[in-house]
């Protein structure tokens, strides 16, 4: 009886464990790596897709995306914390702006560079339907920001 009880009892806890993790669907924090002397930041930035394409190409919209919006705030304190973009719901008001901007193949390309990816610092974690990676990208804020008040979203 005491066999069937601690069987069911490591059953039941590692039912738990798994049920806990399979449903989790955050990323960690975007991080700075540092900032090179044209002022382009580099990040350690994870996107989640449904293949590893994919979550790569996502980790590269949501480090444009994060110096943009939000600025970096974890990691090393030489990155800019300011984000590009200081109105309130700019998303929202240049929605048909950074929809093009983000679409798959979009222009955010232009201002991510793979350049600092070194071995061992990428990873990657499969759940059933989804993979997520994390990458070092560089990001070309100076071009960022230029492009930004060329295309009258922001004043210089």
């Amino acid at each position: 009886m005491k066999k069937i009880l601690c069987t069911l009892l490591l059953l039941f806890c590692g039912g738990l464990v798994t049920f806990g993790q399979s449903g989790d669907y955050s990323l960690p924090a975007t991080e700075c790596m540092g900032v090179e002397g044209d002022g382009s930041q580099t990040l350690r930035v994870w996107g989640i897709g449904r293949n590893k394409v994919d979550a790569l190409e996502q980790a590269k919209k949501n480090a444009v995306e994060e110096v943009i919006f939000k600025g970096i705030r974890n990691g090393s304190k030489e990155c800019n914390t300011k984000p590009l973009i200081y109105e309130v719901n700019a998303e929202e008001k240049y929605q048909y702006y950074f929809n093009v901007f983000f679409k798959d193949g979009g222009d955010y390309k232009q201002y991510v560079s793979m350049e600092d990816r070194r071995p061992m610092t990428s990873k990657k974690e499969n759940t059933e339907t989804q993979v997520k990676c994390c990458v070092t990208v560089r990001v070309l804020r100076a071009e960022l920001q230029q492009r930004l008040i060329e295309d009258k979203i922001i004043k210089p």
